[in-house]
C-alpha cells in the first residue's frame, strides 16, 4: 500500500473531531485528545531532522508529513509505525507528555487522554503513572476492525472485559465471543488475536500486564 493510499484513508482533523463528538461512547470535553502532529514535530526537531530528512528515512511522502504536523490529516496506524521505526521510538511516544509521575490517577468521564487511530480509539486509564506492572485502557473498535493477520504474543497476562458490542478473541486456536459483561483472562505468551464482529462500534476494558517492563504489548495490539 502506498503512502498516498494511506493518506486517502485517513480523516482530516476537523472530520475526526466530528466523529469523536458523535461517538456513543464519548461524553464531556475532548480536551485531552492528543495532537499527534505537534508531538511528531517536537520529536523530529529534538533529533535535528528536517521534514525532508524524515520523509527519506521513513519512505513517506513529504507532503503527507507536512499535513500530519499541521494537523490537516490524521495518520493511519501503518504510517505511525513507519515513523516510530524511523525515529527509533515506541509508538506511544507520540501520545506522551512531559508530566510528573503520579502515585494515584483519578479521571472524570470525558477527560481521559485519547489516542485516535484510523479504526479505533484508546483511552488511557493510567496516564501519568510509570509504565510497568499493568496498563489499563478502554478501547473503542469500529466494525470489522481486527488485530491483523499475524497473532500477538507478549509476556505476562491479558485481561479483557466487554463493555459494549461484541468482540471475538482467539487464544491458542480457541475462540471466545465476548458480549457485554463477559470477560477473558489468559497467559499472553499464547498466540492471540481479536476482531470486532459487531455491526456497530464495540468497546472493551483491556488490561495488559507484561512481566518485562521493556515489553510493549499495547504496540503489538494496535500498531500493526
Amino acid at each position: 500500500m502506498t503512502d498516498e493510499t494511506l493518506s486517502k484513508n485517513t480523516l482530516t482533523s476537523k472530520q475526526e473531531k466530528v466523529l469523536v463528538k458523535s461517538s456513543p461512547f464519548t461524553s464531556g470535553s475532548t480536551d485531552m485528545e492528543f495532537s499527534v502532529g505537534k508531538r511528531l514535530r517536537e520529536i523530529r526537531t529534538l533529533r535535528g531532522l528536517s521534514l525532508r530528512s524524515l520523509a527519506e528515512m521513513s519512505s513517506l511522502n513529504i507532503n503527507t508529513l507536512s499535513l500530519i504536523e499541521n494537523e490537516r490529516t490524521s495518520p493511519s496506524v501503518s504510517t505511525l509505525q513507519q515513523l516510530a521505526q524511523s525515529l527509533k521510538v515506541n509508538v506511544t511516544e507520540f501520545f506522551e507528555t512531559d508530566q510528573k509521575s503520579k502515585k494515584a490517577v483519578y479521571q472524570k468521564q470525558g477527560k481521559r487522554p485519547r489516542i485516535a487511530f484510523a479504526h479505533s480509539t484508546m483511552e488511557d486509564l493510567g496516564a501519568g503513572m510509570p509504565r510497568f506492572g499493568a496498563e489499563s485502557i478502554i478501547v473503542t473498535l469500529q466494525p470489522n476492525t481486527s488485530s491483523g493477520k499475524n497473532p500477538i504474543v507478549h509476556t505476562g497476562r491479558e485481561f479483557v472485559y466487554c463493555l459494549d458490542g461484541q468482540i471475538a478473541y482467539t487464544v491458542d486456536n480457541e475462540s471466545y465471543l465476548l458480549e457485554p459483561g463477559d470477560s477473558l483472562l489468559f497467559e499472553a505468551y499464547l498466540p492471540h488475536h481479536w476482531k470486532n464482529t459487531d455491526a456497530t462500534p464495540s468497546r472493551i476494558l483491556l488490561m495488559l500486564c507484561p512481566m518485562d517492563e521493556r515489553d510493549q504489548p499495547k504496540d503489538r495490539h494496535f500498531i500493526r
